[in-house]
């Protein structure tokens, strides 16, 4: 999934990646709203916040919004940076880096919200910031893999999108391509694993709160262990016989 650069993408890789993906950023948001009451992926929300906070002339909450928007902006200009930085090395190590960061911070902010949590505001406002970041480092290095195609948290375009597609589909007057049809496959796959990973995440913050957050990380292992299982499994058996 991490191996291959735009335009070099089979449609069964964008399919995998975008429902992994998916998956965790529903995880995350709906888990984010449950425990600090906030949207951890929806930026279109937080500046309509932003918006509504300024005409009320409440600063703090200006200054708290503005610090969330931040840092998905930054989480995704990390990512950008990092791949650049390191595609020289192999695009593998390249686009798995942002992934490792963003399962470092996750499990902090797991072992923070079990061990130190006591539901501040000023904890939840940091802790919101860094989900936040993370979903910014996902979002950027999946659009950026997918060379746009795919952003796994970005509902309000991808529907937008979905529709004008389903539209020229079903047009008589507009050709019905391959690409065409690989477009809504693939945000139909977003659409549908976002919600999916909704479901779960509330389910299991309801069991286990805070520890969802151990859980998250779990499905970013496999996006890093697919492309490198073979190798490793490859290994494996040549050690065992030797």
């Amino acid at each position: 999934m991490l191996r291959d650069e735009p335009g070099q993408r089979s449609l069964k890789k964008n399919l995998m990646l975008a429902s992994s993906t998916a998956s965790v950023a529903g995880m995350t948001n709906v888990v984010g709203v449950m425990a600090f009451l906030s949207f951890v992926s929806n930026v279109t929300g937080h500046v309509a916040t932003l918006a509504g906070k300024i005409t009320e002339q409440d600063m703090a909450e200006v200054y708290t919004v503005l610090y969330w928007l931040f840092m998905f902006f930054f989480g995704a200009f990390v990512s950008n940076f990092i791949v650049k930085s390191l595609d020289y090395r192999s695009a593998y190590f390249a686009h798995s880096t942002p992934i490792v960061l963003e399962i470092i911070i996750l499990l902090a902010v797991a072992i923070y919200g079990n061990d130190v949590y006591n539901g501040s505001d000023l904890q939840r406002e940091a802790i919101t910031g860094a989900v936040l970041f993370c979903m910014g480092l996902q979002n950027g290095l999946v659009s950026r893999i997918s060379g746009g195609l795919i952003k796994t948290s970005h509902l309000t375009g991808l529907i937008t999108d979905l529709a004008g597609e389903l539209s020229d589909l079903l047009h008589p007057q507009v050709e019905n391509t391959r690409v065409l049809r690989e477009k809504i496959y693939i945000r139909v796959t977003v659409l549908v694993f976002f919600i999916i990973g909704g479901i779960l995440g509330g389910y299991l913050f309801n069991a286990i709160g805070m520890a969802t957050f151990f859980v998250i990380p779990m499905v970013l292992l496999t996006i890093l262990l697919y492309d490198i299982y073979p190798v490793l499994l490859h290994r494996l058996r040549k050690w065992w016989i030797t």
